[in-house]
């Protein structure tokens, strides 16, 4: 069993733990913040960050304890971060759908849930805890389920960020027209880094999408080396909740001028 099958695994047990009546989520979904529409903010910069609130990640253990989500994000959202990223697997990563509700109750620009999302039911589940965004990992879902569940997200209001690491993954995403596609340099199932998969596979996607680089980014030359093989965006958690002081980690990330 791969990483990312026993990640699964985890998940859907906890999701049977938890479950509902999805007339009780659509309750809850009625009364939910509405939705921020991350797509413009992300399209509007030539690099834009995703700031991840994580405190423990299956390759690393534990990162931080975050004790206050909510003010961390705060402090990303002050730092000019564009969306925040909410862990909300618990087994692995720390988080939980309570993390989500925190942030989203105290910052004023989008929020993604950051979940392995395998079951409709999440789907409802993240809309109802206000996500504004969800994320879709290629290597975890059939064609079907990939193609469903954009149409699932988009049908309820949120963007979906479209996750891949190899080529076949990045030809299988551009089928379902996404507007926001990721490459994780980071491969889920051995938990590998390499970042080669930016400049390999961020020139393939079109232009007019959104183009996000996952993982392995903790200097400015990470950064810089996303951006010129065509990032639009990155998506930072260790460096930043390593970080004292998360705007002065942004500014070194982006360059020491970006937020003067």
């Amino acid at each position: 069993m791969s990483v990312l099958d026993s990640i699964i695994e985890g998940v859907r047990e906890d999701l049977a733990s938890r479950r509902t009546s999805l007339s009780q989520l659509q309750e809850a979904i009625d009364s939910a913040a509405p939705v921020r529409d991350s797509l413009p903010i992300l399209l509007a910069s030539e690099m834009s960050v995703i700031a991840e609130v994580k405190r423990s990640s299956p390759s690393k253990g534990a990162l931080a304890p975050i004790a206050d989500p909510a003010g961390l994000a705060e402090q990303y959202e002050a730092a000019g971060a564009t969306l925040i990223s909410i862990l909300t697997e618990q087994r692995r990563f720390g988080g939980s759908l309570a993390d989500l509700d925190a942030v989203r109750s105290r910052v004023n620009i989008p929020v993604l849930r950051k979940d392995f999302m395998v079951d409709e039911y999440q789907f409802f589940e993240a809309r109802a805890h206000g996500a504004d965004v969800v994320l879709l990992i290629v290597a975890a879902l059939s064609q079907t389920q990939l193609n469903d569940f954009h149409q699932l997200a988009e049908g309820l209001g949120m963007r979906a960020l479209v996750e891949v690491h190899t080529n076949d993954e990045l030809e299988r995403a551009l089928e379902i027209s996404p507007r926001i596609v990721g490459v994780n340099s980071r491969n889920l199932k051995t938990l590998d880094v390499d970042a080669k998969s930016f400049a390999e596979l961020i020139p393939r996607i079109p232009t007019e999408l959104v183009r996000v680089a996952e993982s392995g980014i903790s200097t400015r030359k990470d950064v810089s080396f996303a951006q010129n093989a065509g990032a639009t965006a990155i998506l930072v958690g260790e460096a930043l909740v390593r970080a004292g002081d998360p705007k002065l980690a942004m500014r070194e990330l982006l360059g020491a001028d970006r937020l003067d």
